[in-house]
């Protein structure tokens, strides 16, 4: 696969690879040089803090709980 550096410095990344890693619009990707080699990266800490808060606790008071619950299920 091949992308073409635009007037800009931006690049198209291409359809296949975008689906492959779930990138979407506004997707932070870390840029690193390896060399001659350009590596990007799904920032991992992006994805963890869109997601944070959207997530109903069902009773519990807080996270710790939920997980202090099922852990203690699981051990049954």
């Amino acid at each position: 696969m091949e992308a073409t550096v635009a007037e800009r410095g931006q690049i198209t990344l291409p359809k296949a690879v975008r689906d492959a890693l779930g990138l979407t619009k506004g997707t932070l990707l870390k840029v690193e040089l390896d060399g001659s080699r350009i590596i990007l990266r799904k920032s991992v800490d992006d994805a963890i803090s869109r997601a944070r808060g959207k997530f109903a606790l069902d009773g519990f008071e807080s996270s710790e709980e939920a997980v202090e619950r099922l852990r203690d299920d699981a051990g049954q």
